[in-house]
């Protein structure tokens, strides 16, 4: 028997009453086949077309990971755009409102990194969402610290290799620690 409602999932209760505020009544293939091994701390590729709820699947079971009274980033999406990190660090945060005190930074170029720091220097976000290269520069430069990272997400994997983000990925995962839950989502993956 599969598990098709959210509400058949370990969730606590303050989530599943935002899921049915934000019209997640039944969950999409991707999340039904993804959220049970996210949320048993399974390292995931997963493959859905655009619009099957593949951020709400990876996001479900990232905030669960998440013990906001630590202030330490504990979580990081890495996307291949600007325009895909802010529409990640929205969707989160509307999945996140149950969750009191809880810190979502996106951190992507094309704003200027001063107000990044300033902002993550009052206290580090426990989910960071952005872009390889201002991700790598802030890792560089240790405005961002990945030393309690529990959940490492690729978005749009494919993408980002396509976009010559080899390098930088590779740079980010080594700041990373070994033990943690890696999960790769995407629309597309090539052979």
């Amino acid at each position: 028997m599969s598990i098709q409602k959210f509400s058949e999932l370990s969730l606590p209760k303050a989530q599943l009453l935002n899921l049915k505020d934000l019209g997640y009544n039944a969950m999409t293939p991707i999340q039904a086949a993804a959220l049970p091994a996210i949320l048993k701390g399974q390292d995931l590729v997963g493959q859905a077309k655009t619009g099957s709820g593949k951020t709400a699947a990876f996001g479900i079971g990232l905030l669960e990971a998440i013990d906001v009274t630590r202030f330490t980033t504990q979580s990081l999406v890495i996307c291949p755009t600007r325009e895909l990190a802010d529409q990640v660090s929205k969707e989160l945060r509307r999945l996140a409102r149950y969750i009191p005190n809880l810190k979502i930074s996106s951190i992507c170029g094309g704003v200027p990194i001063k107000r990044q720091i300033h902002a993550m220097g009052q206290h580090a976000p426990h989910i960071a969402v952005g872009t390889p290269g201002r991700l790598l520069d802030h890792l560089e430069r240790q405005t961002l610290n990945l030393d309690h990272l529990r959940v490492l997400v690729l978005d749009e994997a494919d993408r980002m290799l396509d976009m010559g983000f080899a390098e930088e990925m590779d740079a980010i995962i080594n700041f990373a620690p070994n033990k943690r839950q890696t999960l790769l989502f995407s629309a597309t993956f090539p052979a």
